[in-house]
């Protein structure tokens, strides 16, 4: 296990917690849910997830401010969620509170999950958070402990093809990329504009994040045990749009990607 009060640990709380008092945009738990609308929000049956949760043991992996979190459990699943900041699990119990359902909330370090049983949890579910920490090696063997057998993991991070770069990386005729395609290259960049309201002429850290090469998330969760079932390029719908602005730059330059393993470390001859 690794000690998690490191300075990436420590940058990662300030920045969210200040984006909770913000208010941003991934810190407002979702208040308007039923469970038809919960299964569209999760898009399950788009990832290749039995979408039949009742009872089924979910994690929210780095997860909090109560919008997956509430989603599954008004589909009857047994939720935890762990998160570094304690205002976003507040959000959890907000949401938890407000649709009369249970929402086992952890803080801590998605590095570190000693909090967590073995093979405690059928479907762990990480929205975009893996590149805040600089090796996702460390990670993977945690979520390998904590999901059963025939488990899954959906993941969502960078497309680390355009890590680092924005819409205002237009140069005129295409985004510049700059960097090196390494493991763990830090980059920064400007929140967008929508995340958080700047009107009252408030600053957040920006938000600091690390490369993660394909080959190594493809074949650090290989050798783990995982098995992929999914794999989709996050790309916006630019037609129209105007060179140089964040909608032609989706369009352009994917820069999420998700995908959903499925955990069997027999397959390997383990």
């Amino acid at each position: 296990m690794i000690a998690v009060q490191d300075e990436v640990y420590h940058y990662n709380v300030e920045r969210w917690e200040a984006l909770v008092e913000a208010d941003a945009l991934f810190t407002r738990p979702m208040l308007d849910l039923d469970p038809e609308k919960a299964q569209a929000y999760l898009g399950l049956e788009r990832l290749g997830i039995p979408g039949d949760l009742a009872g089924r043991k979910v994690l929210c992996l780095a997860g909090g401010g109560g919008q997956q979190s509430a989603a599954f459990a008004l589909l009857g699943a047994d939720v935890t969620v762990l998160d570094i900041s304690s205002g976003q699990l507040e959000r959890d119990r907000v949401a938890a509170e407000h649709y009369g359902v249970g929402i086992r909330t952890i803080q801590g370090d998605m590095r570190d999950l000693s909090a967590l049983d073995d093979s405690s949890f059928d479907l762990v579910w990480h929205p975009y958070s893996l590149t805040f920490v600089p090796d996702c090696r460390i990670v993977f063997r945690e979520v390998a402990r904590v999901v059963q057998g025939g488990g899954r993991y959906y993941l969502m991070c960078a497309n680390p093809f355009f890590s680092g770069l924005t819409h205002e990386s237009w140069n005129g005729e295409g985004y510049t990329l700059k960097q090196p395609y390494t493991d763990e290259v830090a980059a920064s960049y400007p929140d967008q504009d929508w995340v958080y309201d700047r009107t009252a002429g408030r600053r957040i850290h920006e938000p600091r994040e690390y490369r993660q090469t394909l080959s190594r998330i493809v074949n650090s969760l290989i050798r783990e045990g995982f098995m992929l079932t999914f794999l989709s390029e996050v790309r916006g719908d630019y037609p129209g749009a105007e060179p140089g602005s964040w909608a032609h730059f989706t369009g352009v330059a994917p820069p999420w990607l998700e995908f959903v393993w499925q955990y069997g470390p027999d397959a390997l001859g383990r």
